[in-house]
């Protein structure tokens, strides 16, 4: 979920697209923050976000480099940026932020240009055609070294995991392995490209000390309003295309715990609790 959402779906309108990738920072806000706060990044720095998709994170990234920092967000999509723009003018760092379009294939900056580069659900490895930025991570990897200074830090963040059905993790596990829950990715690609991989990107384009930590984001009961939708949201995007590849009494069992207008809607359970995971590859850019 996030900026590229994983390359798995495409929404229908540059609107629509932005509220639900909105939707899903509720959801993963806390474990975002954690991650960059372990970051450290030095107040003061000069930034980028590649693939800022909404713009929330450039804003959390000034947050964490104020005061006198500057973030700069790039992102492929003009919609997503027009968000973004919009977003940044209302708050208090719209100073500290700037925008642009461009590709993370192709970072429209100079050699050497910040003092570190963060990208955030963007690098996501697939076929051609599927809404993932590339088929190969290297090249992707070694254009985000291109435009840090050496000595400073490159940091790639993914969703890692879930657990949003508690009380039935049998389904939740089968669900889960359907190839429409794990699109883009297929046995066909190489396992190094999966992004739990990432450290060996990293190592393989030269970084130094390349290290992983990992950072949930929980959710309990009561769950307001937007909390349920983004919830509803993980659901459909993860599993609506699953009913192939599981047992009718699997689907069946699918849509009664997920759906809204079903009596035994699972977020209605008084007791509820989930979390998802999102994974930090860091390192130092060499020099």
């Amino acid at each position: 979920m996030a900026n590229s959402d994983k390359g798995r779906h495409h929404m229908h309108g540059d609107r629509e697209y932005a509220e639900s990738l909105s939707l899903g920072n509720r959801l993963t806000e806390p474990a975002v923050r954690a991650a960059i706060r372990a970051l450290r990044i030095p107040p003061g720095s000069r930034g980028l976000d590649a693939g800022c998709g909404i713009g929330s994170q450039t804003l959390w990234l000034a947050e964490a480099v104020s005061p006198g920092g500057h973030v700069t967000g790039v992102d492929i999509s003009a919609g997503h940026l027009a968000h973004a723009r919009e977003m940044a003018a209302g708050s208090d760092l719209a100073g500290q932020v700037a925008f642009r379009q461009g590709d993370v294939n192709h970072i429209p900056f100079d050699d050497d240009s910040f003092d570190w580069v963060w990208s955030a659900d963007t690098l996501w490895i697939g076929p051609e055609g599927s809404g993932c930025p590339a088929e190969e991570p290297l090249p992707l990897v070694k254009e985000l070294l291109r435009v840090v200074r050496p000595g400073g830090t490159v940091a790639v963040l993914f969703w890692s995991s879930k657990r949003v059905l508690p009380g039935y993790p049998l389904l939740e596990a089968r669900l889960d392995a359907t190839y429409a829950a794990n699109s883009p990715w297929t046995e066909r690609m190489k396992p190094e490209f999966h992004s739990l991989r990432a450290l060996g990107w990293l190592r393989e384009a030269g970084v130094e000390d390349p290290g992983v930590r990992t950072f949930a984001s929980d959710i309990r009961a009561p769950l307001d309003r937007e909390t349920r939708l983004a919830l509803k949201m993980v659901f459909e995007m993860f599993w609506d295309q699953a009913e192939p590849e599981v047992s009718p009494e699997d689907w069946a069992q699918y849509q009664r715990l997920c759906r809204p207008d079903s009596p035994g809607f699972i977020l209605d359970v008084a007791d509820y609790y989930a979390f998802i995971t999102h994974s930090l590859f860091y390192g130092r850019v060499p020099g």
